[in-house]
């Protein structure tokens, strides 16, 4: 019985390992193919999956503040609070890969994005799409108007 407890923690931690590693950027090493246009990286495209863009919603700082619940195990609004994921205090405006004393993903501390509403909207949607090759495993928020709260709390969130 402890052999298969030790065992099912083995998998378990190589699998976040493997979901929380940078892999290769070079994608004729790894064999993948660049991101397609239906792949494009924010800040070039900024539609959801779902087809829907932020300009459709209005955002609801107090729904938002609710929906935050399920990020704050890796993110803080406080500024300087860096977790598994860097602090979201001003993150409206603040370009990619800029919160001081955080060490970002290649991917992330590259990319030369500035985090607009748009751009967050999308990102929140699939983060892995939106930046290929973050370390941020979310697997994303799918409900659009969620995301638009999201984006009105990190606006203003007192």
């Amino acid at each position: 019985m402890v052999r298969i407890k030790t065992i099912a923690c083995l998998i378990a931690l190589s699998a976040f390992a493997a979901a929380c590693s940078e892999g290769s950027s070079d994608n004729s090493k790894s064999g993948k193919s660049p991101a397609s246009p239906s792949e494009a990286p924010v800040g070039d495209d900024v539609s959801a999956l779902d087809g829907l863009t932020l300009a459709s919603f209005t955002g609801s700082a107090k729904n938002g503040k609710t929906v935050f619940a399920q990020c704050r195990t890796c993110h803080a609004i406080d500024a300087g609070v860096n977790k598994i994921g860097p602090s979201l205090n001003g993150i409206v405006g603040k370009k990619s890969g800029a919160v001081p004393g955080f060490v970002y993903s290649t991917a992330n501390a590259t990319i030369g994005l500035e985090w607009t509403k748009e751009n967050l909207f999308e990102y929140l949607e699939n983060p892995q799409r939106a930046i290929p090759g973050t370390r941020m495993i979310y697997g994303g928020l799918r409900d659009a108007q969620d995301r638009a709260d999201i984006i009105a709390y990190l606006e203003s969130p007192n």
